[in-house]
C-alpha cells in the first residue's frame, strides 16, 4: 500500500476578502496545511488569530522569507501591482506560487514571472476561476469538438456595479499604479475565458468612457472593444462598472456556422440559449454561487477547485488548470487593448 502524499503547505500573502477565502479553504482541505499569513495591516492580526489559531502572522513577505519557516506554495492575493514582485521573490525562494488575477499589470512583468519559474523549476498557477464553472467548461468542450464549425461572431458583455461602496478613498482599488484598470481587476477572467476558448485576438479597436467614476478611479469605467479572432471570425467586448446599484450581467454569445449559443446570468452561470445542428444540450452541474463581498458581488466562487488543482499538481496527480503562459497572454491582450486609451 502506497504512503499518502504529504500535506501541501501554504502561505497566504494578502488577507483581504479573497486572501481570507483562500486561507479558509486551505485550512479545510485534507491535503493542505496553512502555515503562515502575511499582511501589512497589523490591525488584522487579532481577528486572524481567532479565525486561524496557531497560524503565525507576518507583516511583510520579506519578514516571512527571513524566518526559514518551511512551505511549498505561496498564494499572492495582494493589490495587483504587488503580484509580480512578490511572485518573483517567492519563486526565487523555492516556492510554487498561486497568483490571484491578474498575473501582473504588464507583459514584461508577466514574462519575468514565467522566466523565473523556468529558472527555479517551480510552478505558477493563475487564478482564473471562470474555467471551473460548468457552462464555461461546456462551452470549451463544444468549441474544441468542432460542433459549431467556423465561429463567426463572439460577443462578450460584462455589466457590473462598482460604486463608492467598492472604490473607497485611500485604498488601492481605482489607482492606476496598483489596480491598473477595469479590465485588470474586474474582467480579466472574462478576457481569459475568451482566450481559453477562442484563442488570440488581433485588429483591435476600442473606445473608453468614464461615466460616473471620475471621483472614484483614475481610469475608465466603460469600454467598447472590437477585434478579429486569429482563428477566424470577429468579436466584441463591451464592459462597464457604471451599472446602478447592483450587477446586471456577464454574458457570452456565439454565432457560428452550425449553431448559436449564449451563456448568461449575473456571473455567466447558465446556458441561456443553445441551438446547434444535431446536438442536444446535456444537463450541466449547478454553478457555484457568486463571491459575496457584502455590498457587492463578484464572479462564481470556484476557489475550492483552484486549491484542489494546486494540491493535486504539487503532489503530481494532475496538471495546472491555468498556467503562467496563459496568464501572460491575458495580460498581453489587456495591454494591447489599453494601448488604445
Amino acid at each position: 500500500m502506497s504512503n499518502p502524499a504529504p500535506e501541501v503547505r501554504f502561505v497566504v500573502c494578502g488577507v483581504g476578502h479573497i486572501g481570507r477565502r483562500h486561507a479558509a479553504l486551505i485550512a479545510r482541505h485534507p491535503g493542505a496545511r496553512l502555515v503562515a499569513l502575511i499582511d501589512e495591516r497589523a490591525e488584522l492580526r487579532a481577528g486572524l488569530a481567532t479565525e486561524f489559531p496557531d497560524v503565525p502572522f507576518f507583516a511583510s513577505l520579506e519578514a516571512y522569507l527571513q524566518t526559514g519557516l518551511a512551505a511549498d506554495v505561496l498564494t499572492v492575493a495582494t493589490p495587483n501591482g504587488c503580484h509580480a514582485p512578490q511572485a518573483v521573490a517567492s519563486l526565487r525562494h523555492g516556492l510554487h506560487v498561486v497568483i490571484e488575477k491578474p498575473l501582473a499589470l504588464t507583459k514584461a512583468d508577466a514574462e519575468t514571472i514565467v522566466r523565473t519559474a523556468l529558472q527555479t523549476g517551480r510552478l505558477v498557477f493563475g487564478v482564473m476561476q471562470n474555467r471551473y464553472s460548468p457552462p464555461a467548461a461546456w462551452l470549451k468542450q463544444v468549441v474544441d469538438e468542432g460542433r459549431l464549425g467556423q465561429v463567426y461572431l463572439v460577443q462578450l458583455n460584462c455589466f457590473w456595479n462598482r460604486d463608492a461602496r467598492y472604490y473607497r478613498p485611500g485604498g488601492w482599488k481605482g489607482t492606476q499604479a496598483q489596480d491598473g484598470g477595469t479590465l485588470f481587476t474586474q474582467f480579466s477572467h472574462f478576457v481569459d475565458l475568451l482566450y481559453w476558448v477562442f484563442g488570440d485576438i488581433t485588429n483591435i479597436t476600442a473606445r473608453f468612457r468614464d461615466f460616473n467614476h471620475a471621483g472614484l478611479t483614475e481610469f475608465e469605467d466603460s469600454g467598447l472593444v472590437a477585434f478579429d479572432l486569429v482563428r477566424g471570425g470577429a468579436g466584441t467586448l463591451s464592459y462597464s462598472t457604471a451599472v446602478w446599484d447592483r450587477n446586471l450581467e456577464s454574458s457570452l454569445t456565439v454565432v457560428a456556422e452550425r449553431g448559436s449559443l449564449r451563456i448568461a446570468g449575473q456571473y455567466m452561470d447558465k446556458v441561456d440559449y443553445c441551438h446547434i445542428d444535431g446536438y442536444t444540450l446535456p444537463e450541466l452541474p449547478p454553478t457555484n454561487p457568486a463571491n459575496n463581498y457584502g455590498s457587492f458581488q463578484g464572479s462564481a466562487a470556484n476557489h475550492v477547485q483552484v486549491i484542489e488543482n494546486v494540491v493535486d499538481t504539487v503532489q503530481r496527480r494532475s496538471i495546472a488548470t491555468t498556467n503562467a503562459l496563459e496568464g501572460l497572454k491575458v495580460v498581453e491582450i489587456i495591454e494591447r487593448i489599453y494601448a488604445l486609451r
